[in-house]
């Protein structure tokens, strides 16, 4: 499964970018270097100027290919949803239960992500620690619904409409399949956050894992 994913194309929402980076050296360089830089410093003391310095590169020259960081970060998770939407689709399609395809899209979308794949410019371990850390800020800003109407969020819709498929596949009457499916989305990525800086506020720790909890939650849930 790893090879076959190493030759799919992963496909962001052209609206997102200027220039596409997969299209050149440079553009490549600018995502390799941008996950590594925000994931050293943070996405609030990242600028265009010092990953210009970083990759050796007029500043001027990143704005032809985003015209802002914020764009650059919905250019980061939406790659990453897509990435991980490949995976949950080739992990589980030959899976014909219900309830074993549920659980193990569940360990999917909540493990952590410890191994880079076949992409040569992209870390997926650093990108997925930026995901736990930053991907709120792609959507909790005043111009979030305008971004939705732009199409920014498909990925990220369309994997949790993936998620709610699977959960109305064990329990076609439950109501609150979307409700369940965005919160183990969002909700991994959160006991992730809590275990690393706030772990005195979550049980996921000391060898239970977030994706023991929602597996643990949606059972009781759909049973």
């Amino acid at each position: 499964m790893r090879n076959l994913l190493s030759v799919l194309k992963i496909t962001v929402p052209d609206k997102i970018y200027i220039k596409d980076p997969e299209t050149s050296q440079l553009g490549k360089r600018i995502i390799e270097n941008s996950i590594i830089l925000i994931h050293e410093i943070g996405f609030e003391s990242f600028t265009f100027k010092k990953l210009g310095n970083k990759i050796g590169s007029n500043e001027s020259s990143i704005y032809r290919y985003f015209e802002s960081k914020h764009k650059l970060l919905l250019y980061l998770s939406s790659w990453y949803w897509a990435w991980l939407e490949y995976q949950l689709v080739m992990e589980t399609f030959s899976v014909s239960n219900p309830e074993d395809k549920l659980e193990k899209a569940i360990n999917i979308v909540t493990r952590t992500v410890e191994e880079d794949s076949n992409y040569s410019h992209i870390n997926e371990t650093l990108l997925y620690r930026i995901i736990v850390n930053e991907s709120s800020k792609s959507f909790l800003t005043k111009e979030v619904d305008k971004d939705n109407k732009e199409g920014y969020f498909e990925i990220y819709k369309r994997l949790v409409s993936r998620l709610e498929e699977m959960i109305l596949g064990v329990k076609p009457d439950y109501t609150f399949s979307l409700s369940l499916a965005s919160t183990i989305l969002e909700g991994g990525l959160h006991q992730h956050f809590l275990n690393e800086h706030f772990p005195s506020i979550t049980n996921c720790k000391n060898g239970q894992t977030p994706t023991d909890f929602y597996q643990q939650l949606v059972y009781n849930t759909l049973k």
